[in-house]
């Protein structure tokens, strides 16, 4: 599925702005047909942005089930003849789209696009109503995994990952033309081989047409072509993408008509670049490569998970502040023009997808019962189903990005009982199977030590979240140090793999000062991460750090949280804590 864009050939019209809203508590709209007609009882609700911190009372903040959006658009007049197409980039965690009265699309999955060819349902020069009901329950069968429990105060949302359940429509939605014969799809790889590089291509269209591909330098000028759906494109003196340096080609895939005349034009920014695990390195283009950086969310007040180009901007400037050069989308897939960024920077991008909190022996919040994570009645077959499709919707969107150098099947999941090999040995592959270019891991908890966890020799890296002298040997750093080196000596003894380890941190309030070590204190902060940093500079194979967290966020209200996660080095409005600063000063001086 190619993201909209105006070329020659085609044009896009942005729908985001202010939509009717109102929440469904009752679960009474899709029987009534609220879409049929305009929304009753509506306010307003900006898109994107997630609904719950909007208005300032817990029924919406809380809700459970659906909630609707609703807003007209005016076909252009222009678009006549054309090829119409109804797009959004996230709906969360499901939704159901009508365009007037008629059904045009469903999805499952909170994070990635999902579109309709909507050509027969309007009329160029018109007006269409659409209408869109965004359900955030969670399942044992969806990912992330929950359980809704009826209370006699209501019905209520337990999920077991550790961030706030935001919900809407997150992300951008469109209304843009094709024409009729049109690109579908472009996949690319690349490889280097000396100075020169490769493109290999595979375009996939509708409609006869003839297939020309066209590369060029960022400059503009032409230096490789081909005809055919599919081919390789050979640059000679390439200019490789690299880490720090976001350097990309254009890719115009072009359809022509029996006479030679455009028929539609598509074009991809490609990165020349190539990705390898080689014993306990981590390689791109060849060279060793050191992941410095964090697990972020995509979270800030008012907005929660709600697309903003100014947030995203303003926390690549404090990445680039402070020396970092990866990230990983913790812990779900981030939106697009966040990874459209990092290729244009050179970040590096370890992409997730949404599978976080299935682990029932390992939840702050209680799996509601349930004594194992892999059961028809828990993580089951119909999990999986969802897990695979949520892994191909991730890879489609993805593949093409340069940033992205690492597949990440979950987060935390149970990885110490026989039923995980099983369950995960497939989604493996399939990651393998549609992407065999990439690395691929998955991130080990903190209960799934060398001697328990079944998983990892499945994956091309180690990835490890670890809080020795957090939630383990907790105010006593010597101790922590030790058992910590000693953890990552026996993953390199029992795999002999690169180790990213992808959390590690501490909770602490802002404004907190202590002189002795106290945990929640900014000093504390400091000393704990200096700790980590003395036993990863000890240690060959660990080729990674990532803080947990780059900045605060927000969870669901609990005794161990004042006001979210407080992990963060920056708080969930920017400001730098003192670890910020020390950071600062390991990262620069190692660039």
């Amino acid at each position: 599925m190619l993201r909209p864009q105006d070329t020659a050939t085609r044009e896009r019209k942005c729908m985001n702005g202010l939509w009717s809203f109102r929440l469904d508590p009752a679960g009474e709209g899709r029987t009534q047909g609220w879409w049929r007609s305009r929304l009753d009882e509506a306010r307003e609700m900006p898109v994107p942005a997630s609904y719950n911190d909007i208005v300032p009372e817990l029924a919406v903040r809380d809700h459970v089930g659906d909630a609707w959006y609703q807003t007209t658009v005016r076909v252009p007049q222009r678009w006549a003849g054309e090829r119409i197409v109804l797009r959004f980039d996230a709906a969360t965690h499901r939704a159901v789209v009508w365009v007037d009265d008629v059904q045009v699309a469903e999805h499952e999955g909170g994070y990635t696009p999902f579109e309709a060819d909507v050509t027969d349902h309007v009329q160029p020069g018109t007006e269409a109503r659409v209408t869109v009901v965004v359900n955030n329950e969670l399942t044992w069968e969806s990912i992330p995994p929950g359980v809704v429990e009826d209370t006699p105060l209501g019905r209520r949302q337990n999920y077991f990952h550790d961030f706030f359940n935001y919900a809407g429509l997150h992300r951008a939605v469109w209304l843009y033309t094709t024409p009729k014969a049109h690109v579908c799809g472009i996949a690319v790889e690349t490889g280097l081989d000396g100075g020169t590089g490769t493109v290999r291509y595979a375009v996939e269209h509708a409609g006869a047409a003839v297939v020309r591909v066209v590369l060029r330098d960022a400059a503009g000028a032409e230096v490789a072509d081909g005809e055919g759906s599919e081919g390789l494109l050979t640059v000679p003196d390439v200019h490789p993408w690299a880490p720090g340096d976001g350097y990309l080609y254009e890719l115009e895939a072009q359809l022509h008509d029996a006479d030679g005349g455009l028929v539609d034009s598509y074009v991809l920014p490609v990165g020349v670049r190539t990705v390898e695990v080689r014993g306990t390195e981590f390689l791109i283009n060849g060279e060793p490569f050191y992941f410095r950086g964090f697990g972020k969310h995509e979270d800030a007040p008012v907005r929660g998970k709600g697309h903003d180009d100014a947030l995203m901007v303003h926390d690549f400037e404090l990445m680039e502040w402070i020396g970092a050069n990866s990230f990983r989308t913790s812990h779900y897939p981030y939106a697009e023009e966040v990874l459209d960024y990092a290729d244009r920077h050179g970040i590096v991008v370890i992409d997730e997808t949404a599978a976080v909190g299935m682990n029932v022996r390992f939840t702050m919040h209680g799996a509601s019962g349930a004594t194992s994570t892999y059961t028809e009645d828990t993580i089951g077959s119909a999990t999986q189903r969802n897990h695979l499709q949520a892994i191909r919707e991730l890879v489609a969107r993805d593949r093409n990005h340069p940033s992205v150098v690492l597949w990440c099947v979950a987060n935390e999941p149970d990885g110490s009982v026989p039923e995980a090999r099983d369950y995960f040995a497939p989604l493996f592959a399939e990651f393998r199977k549609l992407d065999p270019t990439r690395p691929v891991g998955l991130v080990n908890m903190l209960a799934d030590l060398p001697d328990k966890d079944l998983v990892t020799e499945l994956a091309d890296v180690v990835m490890t979240n670890r809080y020795y002298g957090w939630y383990m040997q907790t105010g006593d750093l010597a101790a922590a140090e030790v058992a910590l080196e000693a953890e990552l000596r026996a993953w390199v003894e029992k795999h002999h793999k690169p180790i990213l380890v992808t959390e590690y941190g501490a909770d602490t309030y802002a404004g907190l000062h202590s002189i002795v070590d106290m945990p929640w204190s900014e000093e504390y902060q400091v000393a704990l991460l200096a700790m980590y940093h003395r036993v990863f500079d000890r240690i060959d194979a660990v080729v990674g750090e990532h803080i947990w967290n780059f900045a605060d966020f927000a969870t669901r209200p609990g005794v161990m949280r004042v006001g979210g996660n407080k992990k963060g080095v920056f708080t969930r409005e920017r400001s730098p804590k003192s670890a910020a600063f020390a950071v600062r000063d390991r990262w620069r001086a190692a660039r």
